[in-house]
């Protein structure tokens, strides 16, 4: 069966950009390598304790998060990524941290994490983070394939780029430096994207800089969530981020980034939502 474009071109984008976040300007891996690997200030005030959960780690890039998870005291963490580099690498780290008998990496698309992860109604916690969703172009499916893997009980954990932010970017620079209108909240379908940066590494450019984006409105990621079953516990949006989404960004002294004068919008959201 012939690949989609969608999948094709992220997959190749994001098998790329690997190298790029484990090389000297990408991810700080110094407190994670010392067995103390810390998330960003948001997630840190809103997770909680993983002691003794299960947990499935989707769209999990190297696996940074999924391996302090397992360092905070997760009984087991299984991450999923589509890229090849990606799960090669998180495997590595895994063995290097001696954290390989807690640790799983799956290689597959997320919408076949089903057959790929054999393992329904299995996890206390489903943990997804941070440019996941823009990279889908079926948040109904995503939302079923979370509940699919969530014991009763269990719960989702998500933390995302608010999508009235998305609207911009600096693509479209606006005249006084900020960004520019981009694309419509509602916009339906692929948005096409060539962009050679990296959001971690300013330096870097890309080759496989083309990808397939989709804009998912909160309306739409809360209702898929309530129509795969889930109850909605809570959700807060925020005035920062956790990489600088726009070159005006200012930086904080709690590593997250900020409109640099007014919170003039939402950056981030982020919920959680329960099996019941």
């Amino acid at each position: 069966m012939t690949e989609p474009d969608w999948l094709r071109l992220n997959r190749a984008n994001w098998d790329e950009r690997v190298g790029v976040h484990l090389g000297p300007r990408g991810y700080d891996l110094v407190d994670l390598r010392q067995g103390r690997g810390r998330m960003n200030a948001i997630e840190e005030a809103e997770l909680g304790s993983v002691a003794g959960l299960d947990v499935v780690h989707l769209q999990c890039h190297f696996g940074r998060d999924s391996l302090c998870l397992a360092q905070r005291g997760a009984a087991s963490v299984v991450g999923l990524d589509f890229s090849p580099p990606a799960i090669e690498a998180a495997r590595a780290l895994a063995a290097e941290l001696g954290l390989a008998d807690r640790t799983r990496f799956v290689l597959s698309n997320l919408y076949d994490a089903r057959a790929a992860i054999d393992a329904p109604a299995s996890f206390d916690l489903a943990y997804v983070t941070w440019g996941a969703l823009c990279w889908l172009p079926d948040v109904a499916e995503w939302a079923r394939i979370v509940a699919h893997f969530l014991r009763p009980g269990g719960s989702l954990y998500l933390a995302e780029a608010h999508p009235a932010a998305l609207v911009f970017d600096d693509l479209v620079p606006g005249t006084d430096g900020r960004p520019g209108w981009f694309v419509p909240y509602r916009h339906d379908g692929p948005l096409t994207i060539d962009e050679v940066r990296d959001f971690m590494d300013p330096e870097a450019r890309l080759t496989n800089s083309r990808t397939h984006q989709f804009m998912h409105p909160i309306g739409d990621v809360i209702g898929a969530l309530l129509g795969a079953g889930l109850r909605l516990e809570w959700f807060h949006e925020h005035d920062a981020i956790t990489w600088r989404m726009f070159a005006c960004q200012t930086k904080g002294t709690d590593g997250l980034y900020r409109w640099p004068d007014k919170p003039w919008l939402p950056l981030a959201y982020s919920l959680r939502a329960r099996k019941d």
